[in-house]
This record gives structure tokens, C-alpha cells and sequence, in this order.
């Protein structure tokens, strides 16, 4: 059993990164238990382990008495001076046994208590690991898949990234090396569970944190964010230094910055924008390249109606309504999307409009006037009854229409 306990404690030392006192302790805790259950029980017992070779000894811990009742609680006095020059009555003295009389059952009842101590040392140890790195980028290879969720061995421990933090389209197969975020540690019957996320927003945002000094150091704050994994990001920055162009920190020289990121997330498009408090400043900034050309602001129910032209529609929309919805997340507003229609206006009409106003002249007259090339009340400086004559309109009407233009 020696050999037993000393490769369980070296390679729970060595590997599982657990004490050997610890070890120790629960291994003595389990056997004493098991031991005091079978053909032990009423004793009181000591028992010790050799963190060096692992060897167990035990003692049965006996009070001195001058008459025995109870041979397995008391000794006598004269068999325990044998053991112990001077013990006296009243004492308590060991008597060491052989670990092989704990008996055959107390050895199999240890071994499961002991496996069962080693399985809470591994659920403690596994937290205190992991408690300070959740939010964090932690990198692992891929192990095994199982249904839909996908198991993978960070060196220590093995963590989960669930279906539901997955992005749509990735695919991944054991042996692959893989980067997620450490999203929360779940309490199982099994023990703690580490959950991945590669699709939650926390993990855009984590990467920009890493690869950007500027917003790790706070010169340039995500004030707002919004994702839809495996298609598009949005997020909106500001800066706390005047002389920092927050988007161009986050871009990078040429591009260098963000690309790393969009090469990260397998190519999903990441849209940087400046934040405004104003909501309608933070509409236009979201929705560029499309401008809309007019905007209604409902603050009462928190409501953005945007009409936009028929060729900017499309693009204000986005593919299945993407960047609407996005940008909608983005600045906490629900936002409506119409075309802008442009209302056609007639000239002939107008004209025909202006003379029944100005003069009072039935729509008809009006007409034929337009039609000869009167389409204005300006238009009729220099014209005469006689240039209506040869425009085609009789004398009477033509005298009744210049006396109506003179009286207006």
C-alpha cells in the first residue's frame, strides 16, 4: 500500500499541482474514517503517512486502566508500562498495529474517499486557477467534440466553448490550436466548468484591449458595442487625449491593428466609428457610407425614423437588415428605415397654379395661356390684348383678360 499512496502523492504533486501535506491529510482523514466504520469501530486511532516513501503506520490509542471492560478502548496497566515505562492509570498510551488489521474493507472504503478528496482537490484547485482570468483571452488545443459543444485542453484543465458561444461557419478539429474568451465559471454536480465564448462581444472587445495600448492604458475608451458573430462588429470610441485620433489607434498603421483582429474572427467585418452623445449625430456616423435625408427623433419612446434615398437604402439596411439592427444596438435606439420619396412637380401645373392665384382667372384660360408661353405673372410685362388676338384668342377674351391682369 506504501508504493500506492507515494505514486498518488508525487503524482498528484507533480501534476495536479496539489500538496503533499494536503494530500497527506485527506488520505489519513479517509482511511481513520473507513477504518473506524469496519472492524475498527470504537477505537481510537492514530494514524501517520511518510511523505518520503509513502509507508502508513497506525496506533490504537488506549486509556490505562487497572481492569479491562473494553479491549478496544482500554489497555492495562501493566501491558502498557511494556509498552511505555511509568504509564500510569488515567493515562492514554499507543499501541502500534499492523495497517494490515484496518481490515480489507476499510482499505476499499478509503480508496474511494480518498479518490473522492482528490476529486474536490481538483474542482478547488481548477477555480482558484482560473477565478482572476475570467474575461481574459485564454488559448488551448482542441480535444474532442461532443454533440455540439466542443472540449478543449488548456494544458491544467479542460474548458468547454458550448454551441451557443460558437460563431456560425467555424469549424475546428481536434489538435487544432484555438483562442477564446474564459466567459464564466459554471458550479456542475462534476465540479467547476470553464466556458469559453468566441462569440460573445466580450471577445471583440478583449482582443481590441490586447492588441490596442491606447485603450489599455484608457487614452481611448469603447464607449459602445455591438455584434453579430461571424458577420459584423460595430463599435463606437471616443478619446480622453485631444491629440488622439481614437478610430486611427484602433485602425492602426495601414490597417495593421484591425486586420490582426478581423484575421482573429476569420474575416467578420469590424466598423470602427466615433461615439456622440447625440443620437442623432451617432445615427449619421453609424450609418456612412448611406446619408439620410431626413431624421425623426421620438425621445419619448426612444424611436429613429430615417428616410434615405432609393440608392442609399440598401446600404443603410444592410444584408437581412444587419447594419440596422447593429447600429440600433450601438446607440440603444430603435431605428425605422423608409425610402425617401421625392415628390414630382409638374411645371405646366405650377404655372396654370400661379395665374389662377395671381389673377383670379378661370383654370381653363389659365391653360391656354400657359400653353402659348404666359406661364408666370412676370410674363405678361409687354403683352397686349392684340398679341392675345394672334396667340389665338378672341377679342372679347382677350380684352377680358388684359382688363383682369390690369385690376389685379
Amino acid at each position: 500500500m506504501s508504493q500506492e499512496i507515494l505514486a498518488v502523492l508525487e503524482y498528484m504533486e507533480k501534476e495536479r499541482g496539489i500538496a503533499r501535506a494536503d494530500m497527506i491529510a485527506a488520505i489519513v482523514n479517509a482511511i481513520k474514517a473507513a477504518a473506524l466504520k469496519g472492524v475498527n469501530s470504537g477505537q481510537d486511532l492514530k494514524i501517520e503517512i511518510s511523505p518520503k516513501n509513502g509507508q502508513l503506520k497506525a496506533w490504537a490509542v488506549l486509556k490505562v486502566v487497572d481492569s479491562v471492560s473494553d479491549p478496544r478502548q482500554e489497555i492495562h496497566v501493566e501491558k502498557a508500562q511494556a509498552l511505555r515505562a511509568g504509564a500510569q492509570i488515567g493515562e492514554t498510551v499507543e499501541k502500534e498495529i499492523n495497517p494490515a488489521e484496518l481490515g480489507r474493507i476499510a482499505a476499499q472504503t478509503a480508496r474511494q474517499a480518498v479518490m473522492q478528496k482528490l476529486r474536490q482537490f481538483e474542482k478547488d484547485r481548477i477555480y482558484d486557477d482560473y477565478k482572476d482570468s475570467v474575461g481574459n483571452i485564454v488559448t488551448g488545443t482542441v480535444r474532442r467534440k461532443e454533440r455540439n459543444d466542443i472540449y478543449i485542453d488548456l494544458g491544467k484543465s479542460e474548458a468547454v466553448l458550448p454551441g451557443r458561444e460558437q460563431v456560425p461557419g467555424e469549424e475546428y478539429q481536434p489538435g487544432d490550436r484555438i483562442r477564446a474568451l474564459l466567459l464564466a465559471i459554471e458550479s456542475t454536480p462534476r465540479g467547476p466548468e470553464l466556458i469559453l465564448s468566441r462569440g460573445s462581444p466580450k471577445f471583440v472587445r478583449r482582443l481590441f484591449e490586447v492588441e490596442v495600448g491606447e485603450i489599455a492604458d484608457g487614452t481611448v475608451k469603447i464607449e459602445a458595442f455591438a455584434r453579430e458573430p461571424g458577420y459584423r462588429t460595430k463599435i463606437a470610441v471616443t478619446s480622453t487625449d485631444p491629440k488622439v485620433d481614437p478610430v486611427g489607434a484602433c485602425v492602426g498603421a495601414r490597417g495593421a491593428r484591425v486586420k490582426t483582429i478581423v484575421r482573429e474572427l476569420n474575416g467578420e467585418k469590424v466598423d470602427i466609428i466615433n461615439w456622440f452623445a447625440d443620437p442623432k449625430q451617432m445615427v449619421l456616423e453609424a450609418l456612412k457610407p448611406a446619408v439620410p435625408r431626413d431624421i425623426v427623433l421620438d425621445e419619448r419612446s426612444k424611436r429613429i425614423l430615417l428616410r434615405v434615398a432609393t440608392d442609399d437604402l440598401a446600404i443603410a439596411i444592410g444584408k437581412k437588415g444587419q447594419n440596422a439592427r447593429l447600429t440600433s444596438r450601438l446607440i440603444g435606439w430603435r431605428i425605422d428605415i423608409e425610402e425617401h420619396k421625392t415628390e414630382v412637380v409638374d411645371p405646366r401645373a405650377q404655372a396654370v397654379k400661379s395665374l389662377v392665384l395671381a389673377f383670379g382667372l378661370e383654370k381653363p384660360l389659365a391653360e391656354r395661356l400657359v400653353a402659348v408661353g404666359i406661364n408666370s405673372p412676370a410674363a405678361f410685362e409687354g403683352v397686349d390684348a392684340d398679341a392675345l388676338v394672334e396667340a389665338g384668342f378672341s377679342a372679347e377674351e382677350a380684352a377680358a383678360v388684359m382688363q383682369t391682369v390690369a385690376g389685379a
